[in-house]
């Protein structure tokens, strides 16, 4: 998190705090992993209330930023969601809001049940292998007369099964294209599939000669290249900052358990290489948080090299959130990984964070790519 706050992002990180303490406990956390939706909704409406969908939508359009730096409020958070592994659909929620916002008066009414949080949607970006890669796009969206045709599929879908509107990336022609699609449309075809987070639920979704009107479009057919790729950039920042929170939990469980547990007579901590693996450990952290806050600066600054900061904080933290939280594991001994400790939850959520809209090596080859464009 950020070094300091101003006093309305202290009101916002410590509402939602406060809040995610009581009706997020890790008992309720362990209480949803059986929960078809992974979420209750009240609990949505009673997040949307707090702002939690509202933060990168304009005041025009019944949102607002409390800083001036909407993607930094969202991350605070972001990173309370990761503290306390909580459920809701927090990165595509707000994907699809400033989406819907950009595009302009069209798709006011599905916005504004979105921000009240009475309506779930969630963004169709990413497509099952082989093509899975970063910038894989093969769903195809056509104009047949007065229609727009949805032929393709979507995985993994973040509440897929739960979601009222799908945000669906496709491509038409040589561009891309974003539709927004009622659930339900004919010719959509949603699988639940399994998921490592307890509370997150995941879909494939099949496109099968879905039609929509025109006015479906979000943005203009064929020309929102530029707009997917700062979604992109959002999701993956929202994603570092909670993979952040994870981390922060998993590590100040370790610090305390390796204090408290003794070994021949003297505490863990006290053993040398205990020393230098918390050391290693705490310097990861203090990196991961350095890079997902700088990462979020660069976006609300419009900085040009936004696209690089955003892709070496998700290298870095990819990589690093996964050691550290197994480190944490390694460090409890035969307690640290059982279903009964709490630690699993976070690195559950750490790992699947790592593998949403670009794996670490993608996006290390991204990094190498936008240097290399930039210096030549």
């Amino acid at each position: 998190m950020l070094v300091s706050l101003d006093p309305d992002q202290e009101v916002l990180h410590d509402t939602t705090a406060r809040f995610l303490d009581e009706q997020m406990p890790v008992a309720a956390v362990r209480a949803l992993r059986e929960d078809e939706a992974g979420f209750d909704p009240k609990y949505w409406l009673r997040g949307a209330e707090l702002g939690w969908t509202a933060l990168l939508v304009s005041e025009e359009a019944g949102g607002g930023s409390v800083s001036g730096n909407p993607l930094t409020d969202l991350s605070l958070i972001a990173y309370e969601f990761g503290t306390h592994a909580a459920p809701g659909p927090l990165v595509p929620s707000n994907i699809v809001a400033i989406a819907l916002d950009v595009a302009g008066e069209a798709h006011r009414d599905p916005l504004g049940a979105i921000l009240s949080g009475e309506a779930v949607a969630t963004w169709c970006l990413g497509e099952p292998a082989p093509g899975d890669g970063l910038d894989d796009i093969a769903l195809t969206v056509g104009v047949d007369g007065g229609e727009l045709v949805l032929n393709g599929r979507k995985r993994p879908v973040e509440a897929g099964a739960q979601a009222d509107y799908y945000l669906v990336v496709g491509r038409s022609g040589d561009g891309l294209s974003q539709v927004l699609v009622p659930a339900g449309t004919p010719g959509i075809t949603v699988k639940p599939l399994e998921s490592a987070d307890l509370t997150r639920r995941f879909a494939s979704i099949r496109f099968d000669d879905v039609r929509l009107p025109l006015s479906a479009a979000v943005g203009e057919i064929g020309g929102a290249d530029a707009q997917v790729a700062r979604q992109v950039n959002i999701a993956n920042v929202l994603h570092c900052s909670e993979s952040a929170g994870a981390m922060q939990r998993a590590f100040d469980m370790t610090r305390a358990w390796t204090a408290d547990r003794y070994s021949f007579g003297r505490s863990l901590d006290s053993y040398q290489e205990i020393k230098h693996r918390m050391a290693d450990l705490l310097s990861w952290l203090h990196g991961s948080h350095a890079i997902a806050d700088a990462a979020a600066a660069a976006m609300d600054r419009e900085d040009p090299l936004a696209q690089e900061y955003v892709s070496a904080a998700k290298a870095f933290v990819g990589h690093y959130g996964a050691e550290l939280v197994q480190d944490c594991v390694q460090l409890h001994g035969g307690i640290g990984v059982t279903y009964e400790h709490d630690l699993h939850l976070y690195l559950r959520r750490v790992t699947v964070n790592r593998a949403l809209y670009g794996s670490p090596a993608e996006h290390k080859r991204r990094l190498g790519a936008l240097t290399i464009a930039r210096e030549s």
